[in-house]
């Protein structure tokens, strides 16, 4: 008998081979105990016992770590590791059989809930779906559990950009100087160009182009305590280099060999965000600003100076138009611009009209 109903009135389903039974699991409906056997039978013609399955997650994911650390890169493994950490202990407890997509988006909601990074929610679901996907191969399970399941999409507020102007970045710029004149350099750069501090520190001579036109290559990064990776997005780009800065960057390429930093400290040494506050005492010198927002000053500085929105999307990397849309916001529209000028045209007129002269607002005022 493939299905019995039990004494609570539910029903058990019964999953033999030959004449042993393998599995069993009660349901509240004959119906779906009957589908359940179906479905475990079709496992079985297909090479998958059901006794496997019942070993539980955290028994198995030491032997997964250990097949992916010879197979994959070891920032993937760091990665993996970190995930195995993160798997909440109600799955880690269940049968690798048991674990259904309802169980992995309940964990992917709370990690969410909890604050943790999307990008991070996304790569915990990675590593988890790797783990399903290798039982799956070493015949435990028939299906990956998590493949159906979806990271949710956070809506939190975008933190609030606070670029300098010109103006700002040069007293900035002089302000540092006092302390360090290298990394004040640094400062003006990073103020012209958009480079993210990881890709500053990545940056290499060879990525100093000239001809046809002076632009960096911008390929790298080096996250500290992290190593060199691809750029954010993975999207390599170009980015122009202004007359501003252009000096300044030949400066720090002279006597360099290709595969050398380009931008480094006045000792040679790579930069380092830590020591780079300390030295320049940027909490003071910095006037408030994070040092990322030297890259919402670039952006700001280009539209301001007539860039269309395209192009500074390319330059700054964005993979939307979205993003950079942003910065127009911040600043106002050309529209904007127009039609303020507009108003302060006619203001002008009226005032500097017959009757107007001197103290003509007065005058007015006292109609």
């Amino acid at each position: 008998m493939t299905v019995s109903k039990t004494d609570s009135g539910r029903w058990r389903g019964h999953v033999k081979i030959g004449r042993i039974q393998v599995a069993s699991k009660t349901f509240d409906t004959r119906r779906e105990a009957n589908a359940w056997v179906m479905r475990e039978r079709a496992a079985i013609a297909g090479g998958v016992d059901p006794r496997a399955g019942k070993q539980r997650v955290r028994d198995l994911l030491p032997e997964w770590l250990g097949v992916r650390e010879a197979s994959v890169s070891k920032r993937t493994h760091r990665s993996d590791t970190w995930a195995v950490g993160h798997v909440p202990a109600t799955i880690a407890a269940m049968s690798v059989a048991a674990v259904t997509d309802r169980e992995v988006q309940r964990a992917l909601v709370a990690m969410s809930r909890a604050g943790m990074a999307e990008a991070s929610v996304e790569r915990f679901r990675a590593s988890l779906s790797s783990f399903f996907g290798w039982c799956v191969q070493e015949r435990l399970i028939v299906t990956n559990p998590v493949t159906v399941t979806r990271v949710p999409r956070q809506t939190r507020e975008s933190v609030e950009m606070y670029p300098f102007s010109e103006a700002e970045l040069e007293e900035v710029v002089q302000a540092v100087a006092e302390y360090n004149v290298q990394l004040s350099r640094v400062v003006l750069v990073a103020g012209w160009t958009g480079l993210r501090w990881s890709e500053l520190r990545e940056m290499r001579v060879r990525d100093f182009m000239r001809v046809p036109l002076p632009l960096l290559v911008v390929e790298r990064a080096a996250p500290e305590g992290v190593g060199v990776k691809q750029t954010k997005g993975r999207r390599g780009r170009r980015v122009p280099v202004a007359d501003r800065v252009l000096s300044i960057i030949e400066a720090f390429a002279r006597d360099k060999g290709p595969n050398d930093l380009l931008f480094t400290t006045d000792g040679g040494a790579q930069l380092h965000a830590t020591p780079f506050r300390r030295t320049t005492r940027w909490k003071t010198t910095g006037a408030g600003r994070r040092v990322h927002d030297l890259r919402h000053t670039a952006a700001c500085l280009w539209l301001a100076k007539g860039v269309d929105p395209a192009t500074v999307q390319a330059w700054m990397g964005h993979s939307s138009i979205g993003t950079t849309n942003l910065y127009v916001k911040h600043l106002g529209t050309n529209a904007d611009r127009a039609g303020l000028d507009r108003l302060n045209a006619s203001s002008e007129a009226r005032f500097e009209g017959p009757g107007f002269a001197g103290g003509s607002r007065d005058a007015e005022d006292r109609e």
